[in-house]
């Protein structure tokens, strides 16, 4: 239930977490489970405490990343910065080692160091033409940091090949890119609406000006 509910309802998910816990808080999965509803939730303090008990239990580094960001939420991006050199990054997969750029150079941005944000974001896996489950999220938050950086025509590039990688819609890089077009979009829906609206306030207007006529026919 908190996989299914995490997303659409985090807060949800945080109940039926705290629920788990009760019942199985020696489990690993629970532990990750709970942090996990608790990051969703912004509850990074206790987060990061069952992160690091899950992962005691189970002694992989897969949680660095997350628990790294944890710190950042906190208000510790140089805490997320240690992390990110220490040696447990070596014990991580691709799709880890990409996540831990990627909150390192959150951390670099907390830091007002966008140059260095910058830098960090820029790797193999940014330039390769090959398209991971990461990629989009990598470019986008590389054009993100450009934009920052005041580097417009290089962030719209890049959030042209973000929008390109982003088969399932999980960055609003569309979106970002119209907006540096200066692309408006105007919901249908409103203009519909106010079609709708319009006739309707005439037909108001027509009656009041009967009923005026009316009232100055029945004076006279």
């Amino acid at each position: 239930m908190v996989a299914k509910l995490i997303d659409e309802d985090p807060e949800q998910a945080y109940e039926y977490a705290r629920v788990a816990l009760r019942l199985a808080s020696r489990v690993a999965a629970v532990r990750e489970a709970a942090g996990f509803a608790a990051y969703a939730n912004q509850k990074y303090s206790e987060a990061l405490a069952e992160f690091r008990a899950a992962r005691r239990m189970t002694g992989s580094a897969e949680l660095w990343p997350v628990m790294a960001d944890c710190e950042r939420g906190l208000g510790r991006p140089e805490k997320a910065l240690d992390m990110a050199g220490e040696s447990e990054v070596n014990k991580l997969d691709k799709a880890g080692q990409v996540e831990m750029r990627l909150v390192a150079a959150g951390a670099r941005r907390d830091l007002g160091q966008l140059d260095a944000a910058i830098v960090t974001l820029q790797s193999p896996e940014l330039a390769s033409n090959s398209v991971q489950p990461w990629t989009a999220r990598l470019r986008y938050a590389y054009a993100d940091a450009l934009l920052a950086a005041g580097r417009e025509a290089e962030a719209r590039e890049w959030f042209g090949k973000a929008v390109e990688a982003d088969k399932d819609g999980s960055t609003d890089a569309s979106d970002r890119l119209a907006e540096l077009d200066g692309v408006e979009f105007v919901d249908a829906f409103d203009e519909e609406s106010d079609a709708d609206a319009a006739p309707a306030a005439e037909a108001d207007s027509g009656d009041d000006e009967d009923d005026d006529e009316a009232e100055g026919s029945d004076k006279g």
